[in-house]
């Protein structure tokens, strides 16, 4: 296939009009409810949190908008292999990091029952690797890449299951703590396991695993076989990298703990007569 530019611009407004609604409700929400809802011995919303929130929804549009998306659908596969990384392990841990859990737990009320069981650690660990799983057989990538509306639905549900996966790690409210230190580390290990098959086939297959990519126009004289060996590289190592990140994060955050327990309350010398 000859090489060809960048698709023609299209605004994507189902997208921008999703993420805008995402910062404006974050920000009202939590204005509305502050008073009623957070402890009062608690700010209700840090400056971090507001970093995280609204750079996870950054990171969320420039990877769902014109060209990345488009590059994506139309040109190359590694770019879908960056948006389902940004979907699935990069932006989900940073909305959850991001939002104060008063506010999601007040938001979450009606509904608290069904997320415990949605975001127990084999039912989020099972309903995110079965769904990365199929969107990632060759058939389904075809109707991805020629469906606009199953491609929303499909990266919607995505996201949806990578949130819960996720869940159990960062603990986003009190109500739904099951994971020890161990067992989380336990679990990003297991989590690191299935989106290596696929990547697998990517970079050692002799012949393209995604034959609708062979019919796109070549972008900056990327053929199909490198596009695909290095779409397999960056879910293989860029995602072990992220999870194996959260690893170590966990395991310094659980010794820092219990060196504090250890050492125990400071003691504050009483002042001198």
């Amino acid at each position: 296939m000859a090489a060809g530019g960048l698709p023609p611009f299209h605004l994507h407004l189902d997208v921008l009009g999703l993420i805008a609604a995402l910062a404006v409700g974050y920000e009202y929400g939590i204005r509305r409810l502050a008073g009623r809802y957070c402890p009062v011995d608690e700010r209700p919303v840090t400056l971090r949190q507001r970093i995280l929130f609204h750079g996870g929804l950054a990171l969320l549009l420039i990877v769902s908008i014109w060209p990345f998306h488009d590059i994506a659908e139309q040109r190359l596969f590694m770019f879908h292999m960056v948006e389902h990384l940004m979907f699935a392990f990069v932006v989900p841990p940073m909305l959850l990091a991001g939002t104060p859990w008063w506010f999601l737990r007040t938001i979450l009320r009606p509904v608290l029952p069904l997320v415990k069981i949605l975001t127990r650690p084999i039912v989020a660990l099972l309903a995110f690797n079965v769904w990365l799983a199929f969107i990632h057989v060759p058939s389904v990538v075809v109707a991805m890449d020629t469906n606009s509306m199953f491609h929303f639905f499909a990266h919607a549900i995505l996201f949806l299951t990578a949130i819960m996966m996720w869940w159990p790690v960062m603990e986003p409210i009190p109500d739904t703590r099951t994971l020890t230190p161990i067992g989380k580390m336990g679990y990003l290990f297991l989590q690191g396991i299935v989106p290596n098959i696929p990547a697998a086939f990517m970079t050692l297959g002799s012949s393209p695993l995604y034959p609708i990519y062979e019919t796109f126009p070549r972008l900056w004289g990327i053929d199909v076989m490198t596009d695909q060996i290095l779409a397999g590289l960056i879910m293989k190592i860029g995602g072990t990298l992220w999870l194996w990140g959260f690893i170590g994060w966990v395991w310094f955050s659980w010794y820092n703990e219990e060196q504090r327990f250890e050492r125990g309350p400071a003691v504050v010398p009483r002042p001198r007569r």
